[in-house]
């Protein structure tokens, strides 16, 4: 609030600033007219030395209108308390006050754009290209241009799958080596927008090659025709579930990548000692993966088809194979009877033998595998046989290598044959125990 005081004459009157502008809370203009008709013409000083001077009010054909705009005008020169802003309200839109940056008018239609002067209205900065060099967003760990940058908490960018890559190795940082755990925990892999923005708008060229690089390389993994990827573990059998644990870097990078090309399989061996895997395994196919706090991952699998090796390959730390689909050679006419007649008898002979053993026993195979498959209608209906075949094999106490010649059998009845002798010597043993 400030005052004149009527002093010598003098007028005094109480002006109030509002924060809309300094005129707008002035007192009535016939109020003011009263004591401004005698006024003389006077010379004030405000309180910083500042000269101002009122306009002669003598003539009394003035309007109101016109005195209103004076003390508006006397207003706007009086200083400010301290910590309001002077409002420029008689300088134009488009002039900024001294040290200030000239807002930014948005021009939302056509209408509100023709009343805004068009230096008003935001412009795309335009940036020398000789100012800009590609190299200065390589990435520090691919040293190619970024592609679906990623910031970490603690400043740094790196493409998506490098930093993956490096956190599969290490919970650190690739650059200052901070521990960045909590990141890994909670998989916040989200792309930083502005260096996208930066990249898209000044880089379009050389993000449009690195972007056609890239889909050539998921192309390549996806094309599993060409190359399998080979996790060496344990037996695997087609239609059986086959859980997994994984927490080596390069198995990491292979089962991410099954899920990123959108093939989720991958081919399983159990290991050789010379040719580092055996040359017959399952295709394996990804139902669901759950990621660790510290990087490691359980995903659920199951077999989806048999297959033999033909050449062994490595690709970034893990195995990989050229490989064959094998399929059940089919049968017709009495080959087909007698056939239906074993695998009948087989059946009977498994289900007796599972029904024998002991409940805890039982309650260990059922929560791993599940109940015996029923019979299929059609023994030769599917690539590899019936179900419970594999499902038998797979909880028999056979070794590994056992297992593995059974399961490049591509015959129904010789794998049924094979299947019975183990049925029989497991009976057998059984009883022998038992009596013991």
């Amino acid at each position: 609030m400030f005052s004149t005081f009527k002093t010598d004459g003098l007028p005094t009157s109480s002006l109030r600033l509002h924060p809309t502008g300094p005129a707008s809370h002035l007192k009535p203009a016939s109020h003011l007219l009263d004591s401004l008709h005698s006024t003389p013409r006077r010379w004030s000083h405000t309180p910083t030395g500042r000269r101002d001077s009122l306009s002669d009010t003598g003539a009394e054909t003035k309007s109101s209108c016109e005195v209103s705009k004076t003390l508006a005008s006397v207003v706007a020169a009086l200083p400010l308390p301290p910590g309001l802003k002077r409002k420029f309200s008689d300088e134009p839109i488009g002039s900024a006050p001294p040290n200030k940056l000239p807002r930014k008018v948005l021009c939302s239609d056509e209408s509100s754009s023709s009343q805004v002067p068009a230096a008003c209205c935001s412009e795309r900065r335009e940036v020398p290209p000789q100012l800009l060099d590609s190299s200065d967003m390589d990435c520090s760990v691919c040293m190619r241009l970024f592609y679906e940058p990623v910031t970490t908490p603690c400043g740094h960018t790196f493409c998506m799958k490098c930093l993956e890559r490096c956190l599969d190795h290490n919970p650190n940082c690739p650059l200052c080596k901070e521990n960045i755990t909590e990141y890994l925990a909670t998989r916040g892999y989200h792309k930083t927008l502005l260096m996208e923005e930066v990249l898209q708008r000044y880089l379009s060229e050389e993000l449009a090659e690195r972007s056609k690089v890239y889909q050539e390389e998921m192309a390549e993994l996806s094309n599993l025709a060409q190359e399998v990827p080979i996790f060496i573990c344990t037996m695997a059998f087609p239609t059986i579930p086959c859980p997994l644990q994984v927490f080596e870097p390069c198995y990491r990078l292979m089962i991410r990548r099954s899920m990123e090309t959108g093939t989720k399989q991958f081919g399983m061996c159990i290991a050789d000692d010379i040719k580092g895997f055996a040359d017959y395994g399952c295709m394996l196919e990804v139902k669901d993966v759950k990621f660790q706090p510290d990087g490691r991952s359980v995903v659920d699998t199951v077999g989806v088809s048999r297959f033999r090796v033909l050449s062994h390959g490595h690709r970034d730390g893990y195995n990989t194979a050229k490989i064959e689909h094998l399929e059940d050679q089919k049968v017709e006419g009495e080959e087909l009877a007698e056939l239906q007649k074993l695998h009948d008898c087989v059946y009977e002979q498994a289900s007796t033998w599972f029904t024998s053993l002991k409940d805890n026993m039982k309650n260990q195979i059922v929560s791993h595998f599940g109940q015996l498959p029923e019979k299929d209608p059609d023994i030769q209906g599917g690539a590899s046989g019936p179900a419970w075949c594999w499902w038998l094999l797979a909880v028999l106490p056979l070794e590994k290598r056992a297992q593995l010649s059974i399961l490049a059998m591509t015959t129904l009845r010789e794998r049924l044959s094979t299947t019975r002798r183990v049925l029989s010597l497991k009976s057998r043993l059984s009883k022998v125990t038992y009596r013991l």
